[in-house]
């Protein structure tokens, strides 16, 4: 149904929300639609899915099976921000790899540096270090300021390493994280606080090895004061910590946070490390370097690779020389900071031609330019419909929740989720050719990414909401 103007999208807003409400039965028959409209679009996805006895899960990873409708489509080809399945349907891709993908899908530049080190020049992993990686760490240290870099294959294992480090270096054993955060696999990022404070597994917790409160200490995101309660235990050796949390939906950092957590950290002798690996769609730098954080130990991983697994974390000076203070500590053999595949020669010719030619400085003004570009788009929309949700933007990065305002912590944003909500508008834009990230609401731009991709967002995204609010 079109509608011809503003007030005519307010009345209909009007008839089928009551107290903010959507009218959950017409969001049901409308999702029992979508999904009827997903199976029968996409037979060959759903005979593979159904074929694949031998995957725990019937998938490679088990989380593949966020993909709303019931199965995951199956891939054929993908190249810029574009998708093609074996279907035949070509999508849009704002998942983008859920950021691992942020230079685009198999972009140019880093193809040939991939094919040139696999074909032309061969020992894709020997044991032996490439000069590739010496100008990768003088690059990250320029977009980061860290002057001292180690690689790993995934942000976890960056994550996971350098814990280790942070303990080793000040003789502490917890770490410090915030509700609903996320770090990958790591043991000790798991938790929430529970009644009294102390930090809790959180509900779907696959078998902890500890009680998370012998590792952890846990506070809500942008509350300083229960920030400095937990430090001033003394036990902390680290806060880890998303510069603004991705995902459980975009939670902002409120003016101040950041610096107090550096004070904070300083004050009481823990080392702050700063998670970008989703964050770093803020700018060339992050938001480490757009905001001047002073991160002593910093994680990236992801996208740095454009698709080849690569993770990293650089150290600071000051660091290095607090585990050099410990030669008991096995660094070079099996002491639990390694990998066999880490740092080989295809990961870093891979991360060099990515951060050298395509993530660049004037790609990230493009990207960001298209963010904020849809962001307004979404809010007006969300306005015009008066429909009381919220979206939240980092950089080339946005993200709507079904919840207004938009949260300031971890929890809040747990609790503004919607199952019901969030199946129906991954089923509505994937059936008409948008792929949004299946974890949750958030679209990523990448240097391919043009205007037009983003007008054909918002178009859908008013289809969208005028059939949740027409009775």
């Amino acid at each position: 149904m079109a509608l011809s103007g503003q007030a005519d999208a307010k009345d209909l807003g009007k008839m089928a929300i009551q107290n903010g409400e959507l009218n959950r039965e017409r969001v049901q028959a409308l999702l029992e639609r979508e999904r009827t409209m997903y199976r029968e679009r996409n037979p060959q996805s759903m005979a593979l899915y159904e074929a694949a006895d031998n995957l725990f899960g019937r998938v490679p990873m088990t989380w593949m099976n966020k993909w709303s409708g019931g199965f995951p489509l199956y891939l054929e080809t993908a190249h810029g921000n574009r998708i093609t399945d074996v279907d035949g349907h070509t999508y849009i891709d704002f998942a983008l790899g859920d950021t691992a993908a942020m230079a685009g899908h198999s972009p140019e530049a880093s193809v040939k540096a991939i094919i040139q080190r696999v074909q032309d020049v061969g020992g894709l992993t020997t044991m032996l270090p490439t000069e590739d990686a010496q100008w990768v760490g003088a690059e990250l240290t320029r977009r980061f300021g860290m002057p001292l870099w180690s690689f790993t294959l995934t942000a976890t294992d960056a994550n996971r390493w350098a814990i280790r480090l942070a303990r080793l270096a000040t003789g502490k054993n917890k770490i410090l994280v915030f509700a609903w955060c996320y770090h990958g696999s790591v043991d000790e990022i798991f938790a929430i606080p529970g009644p009294d404070g102390q930090a809790v597994a959180r509900p779907g917790n696959v078998a902890p090895p500890v009680p998370l409160d012998q590792t952890t200490r846990v506070v809500e995101f942008n509350d300083l004061a229960a920030l400095e309660r937990e430090l001033a235990n003394g036990d902390v050796a680290a806060i880890l910590a998303e510069p603004a949390l991705t995902n459980i939906g975009i939670v902002l950092p409120e003016p101040g946070f950041l610096q107090g957590m550096r004070e904070l950290a300083t004050k009481y002798g823990a080392l702050l490390m700063i998670d970008e690996t989703h964050t770093f769609s803020a700018g060339p730098g992050g938001m480490t370097g757009r905001d001047n954080l002073e991160p002593d130990i910093f994680i990236i991983g992801k996208s740095i690779g454009a698709g080849i697994p690569s993770g990293a974390y650089g150290i600071t000076h000051e660091v290095a020389a607090a585990i050099k203070q410990h030669p008991e500590a096995d660094l070079v053999d099996v002491g639990g900071v390694g990998g066999t595949l880490a740092g080989n020669s295809l990961s870093m010719a891979a991360m060099r031609a990515t951060l050298g030619e395509v993530l660049t400085s004037a790609a990230f003004d493009h990207m960001i330019s298209l963010s904020t570009r849809y962001t307004e788009q979404v809010a007006n929309l969300l306005e015009k419909y008066g429909v009381a949700w919220s979206i939240s933007q980092v950089g080339a990065r946005a993200e709507y929740r079904f919840t207004s305002p938009a949260p300031t912590n971890g929890t809040q944003a747990m609790l503004g989720g919607d199952e019901q909500l969030d199946e129906f508008m991954h089923l509505f834009m994937c059936n008409r050719g948008i792929l949004m990230t299946p974890f949750h609401n958030m679209a990523l731009m990448c240097p391919t990414t043009t205007q037009a991709d983003v007008d054909e967002h918002a178009r859908l995204f008013e289809e969208a909401l005028q059939e949740l609010t027409t009775t």
